[in-house]
């Protein structure tokens, strides 16, 4: 029995706190005698700390004291994250300099205005080596890329089918380093009380970020305890244990009072990792019908030599479309810039604009319809793994979109509609998002009232979370959601996968219904509290092997004007196979916002560096464009009847798929207003703009 909780639309719980400025983000929490610290960042981009001289700003009012690579607590060079060691934690650990905007001290004042000016004071001398920030092809330092997602795909005779193919596509595509850049601020504060570390922090995994600091500052996970109630934005920034938090412990660790840490927005752009710049090269080649032969998907990005990451561009590749040949491989590029990190999206979303901007440019080569294109290479079983699919709806998600876009009639020849001085364009892309839950813990409390508390390590940056995990509860319970109080967002609440990967709600929500389960089959005094707590690991290594992905298709409509270069983007379309719908509300404005991330990435953001300096040149929000307003139009959304048989409350993650595929959609759409491909993001007005001929 369901109480029709899950998939009712509801209102976030924390929609009028939030509103009405009752909400308390980690740099609002009343800590009684808090310090404030502020980061003194390097501005070379590799080199050594010749000298720190505190003195003048040591004698500063209000400085409590000044913390760098000579007095800073050891941390351990064991410390890593999901991806392993990673060197980028261990900060303020010696004088070495390997990236512009590299921590080199903290200043710590009574005031964060004090904080701010004896910052100002300190006088650092450095000793600058020579760099390498210059992501290019051919780099003479690639190397291939972790296999930590599969390694690369050899599937058929790549060679033969290219050359058996009627047509065959060999193009190149770029995309820009992008930044985060949330609207909250990263922010800390942290304190000792009674021998057990405490924290307010902004992230998206408290219990995570709890695991990685014990082991920073060689405690046990049980001396650690790291709450974020409410997080303004992530975008996966905040994925990890971030400088704010680490910084903060040192202060409160040395100065034994607690201490706030808080990046400036400036800050945000040089400490905490950006989506990496990627090189790709795609070749496809197909029959005259349009059925695929070949894809050959060979994609560069560029990396840090201190943490290991892979921006798995090819994902996609491997399982969205049926040949007989498919060919992958990925490179990486170390440079010394800041370790790059998951950015929402991460791998599919420039992964994607490549292959679909490429199977766009299959279907102008052929004359054919770039829809037909699509539903033509519809795969059975996964291209390249050989699994089956759990539950794959593109080809709904195809249709339905074509529908509700009117696509149906398009000319597909370029060029072909005006408005005035415009040139009017529509353009689609297909995508995937892998799903799945990983391990985590829930607990609920039958009370003695008929209510229920649930409790789970889950994060909300701003999704919805508790609310959608309310409703999984109540469905569960068998219950009102009335009668469901939910607790998150501290790791004291046990292990829980963190909000990133699009395997939030689905790990949280599965660990709530298996102790829902546990619970229905206890008897409880109804004069005492029942307690029960699940886990969600054993279940989850039984599942049987499958490939498990969300879908979408998006559509868009572009205005140009060839004399200004400016794109204007009048309508997005994405229609949706994300698993049960939560709540209809929520989810619509998760894919709402990932659309507009998308459009963000077609036309806006670009982080560029200095060639010489190898500095960020625009790591503020007046050098670094992002969508505004009056750039995006009414974004539509719709979803098609879907379910994820392997999941208990049948859902699949939400979060990120509505970027994958967005920038692709705009770009092939550009293409068909002008007749001119864009196979480098950002969309830039020099890079539309045509030349008028000679008077």
């Amino acid at each position: 029995m369901t109480t029709g909780a899950v998939g009712t639309p509801r209102p976030r719980l924390e929609g009028r706190p939030k509103v009405t400025g009752i909400a308390r983000y980690a740099a609002d929490e009343p800590i009684p005698n808090v310090a404030f610290g502020f980061i003194v960042t390097a501005p070379v981009s590799r080199g050594r700390v010749r000298d720190i001289d505190i003195s003048a700003a040591s004698g500063m009012p209000g400085v409590v004291g000044v913390i760098d690579h000579r007095t800073a607590p050891r941390l351990n060079p064991e410390a890593g994250h999901f991806f392993g060691p990673d060197g980028a934690l261990r900060l303020l650990q010696d004088d070495v300099i390997p990236h512009a905007g590299r921590a080199v001290a903290l200043v710590v004042a009574e005031t964060l205005e004090q904080a701010g000016a004896a910052a100002a004071a300190l006088r650092v001398t450095y000793d600058e080596h020579s760099h390498d920030t210059d992501f290019r092809a051919g780099h003479p330092a690639a190397r291939p890329a972790s296999t930590i997602f599969g390694g690369d795909a050899q599937v058929g005779d790549l060679d033969a089918e290219l050359a058996a193919s009627a047509v065959v596509v060999d193009e190149v595509y770029d995309t820009p380093e992008e930044h985060c850049s949330a609207m909250e601020l990263h922010s800390a504060t942290a304190w000792w009380e009674e021998g057990r570390l405490q924290a307010v922090d902004s992230n998206q995994g408290p219990f995570l970020v709890a695991a990685t600091l014990a082991t920073l500052f060689s405690l046990k996970l049980e001396q650690v305890r790291i709450r974020a109630e409410h997080v303004g934005g992530g975008f996966g920034s905040k994925g990890q244990c971030g400088p704010q938090l680490i910084l903060a412990v040192m202060g409160a660790t040395l100065f034994g009072r607690p201490v706030r840490v808080s990046l400036t927005r400036n800050q945000v752009f040089l400490m905490t990792p950006p989506r990496p710049a990627t090189h790709q090269r795609v070749r496809i080649g197909a029959e005259a019908d349009g059925r695929l032969r070949a894809i050959h998907h060979e994609a560069a990005f560029e990396v840090s030599p201190l943490a290991d990451y892979v921006e798995n561009c090819t994902e996609l590749t491997k399982t969205l479309y049926a040949a007989p040949a498919i060919h992958t491989r990925l490179t990486a590029v170390p440079l010394d810039i800041l370790p790059p990190f998951s950015v929402r999206g991460p791998g599919l979303t420039p992964g994607s604009f490549a292959l679909e901007s490429a199977m766009d440019e299959v279907a102008e080569r052929l004359g054919i319809d770039p829809l037909d294109l699509r539903l033509r290479n519809e795969p059975s079983i996964g291209p390249v793994s050989g699994l089956p699919y759990s539950s794959r709806n593109l080809l709904a998600c195809l249709r339905e979109g074509a529908r509700g876009f009117g696509w149906a009639g398009r000319d597909h020849r370029p060029r072909q509609r005006r408005e005035g001085a415009w040139l009017i364009g529509t353009g689609l892309a297909a995508t995937a998002f892998s799903t799945g839950a990983l391990p985590s813990s829930a607990s609920i409390t039958a009370e003695t009232d008929g209510t229920f508390t649930v409790a789970v390590g889950a994060s909300d940056i701003g999704t919805g979370a508790r609310t959608a995990l309310s409703a999984i509860a109540a469905d569960a319970l068998e219950v009102t959601i009335e009668r469901v109080r939910i607790q998150i967002a501290d790791s004291d609440l046990g292990p829980a996968w963190g909000a990133g990967g699009s395997r939030g709600t689905t790990s949280w929500s599965w660990a709530i219904t298996a102790a829902a389960a546990k619970l229905r089959e206890r008897s409880a005094d109804p004069t005492r509290p029942l307690t029960v707590t699940a886990d969600t690991t054993q279940v989850l290594g039984e599942l049987p092997l499958g490939e498990r992905h969300a879908y979408s298709a998006v559509f868009a409509q572009v205005a140009v004007d060839p004399a200004t270069g400016e794109v204007r983007v009048r309508r997005l379309l994405g229609t949706f196979a994300v698993g049960r719908v939560v709540n209809p509300l929520l989810a619509r404005s998760q894919a709402v916002g990932g659309m507009i991330m998308g459009l963000s990435m077609a036309l806006h953001e670009e982080g560029v560096r200095d060639p010489v300096s190898g500095r960020n040149v625009n790591a503020d929000f007046a050098g670094y464009h992002i969508a505004a307003h009056a750039d995006v139009p009414d974004v539509e959304v719709e979803f098609v009847p879907d379910t994820e048989p392997d999941d208990p409350s049948g859902i699949k993650g939400i979060g990120e798929i509505g970027t994958v595929g967005t920038a692709a959609a705009i770009a092939n759409a550009v293409w068909h207003a002008t007749g001119i491909r864009q196979r480098s993001l950002p969309i830039r007005l020099d890079r539309v703009v045509e030349q008028r001929p000679p008077a």
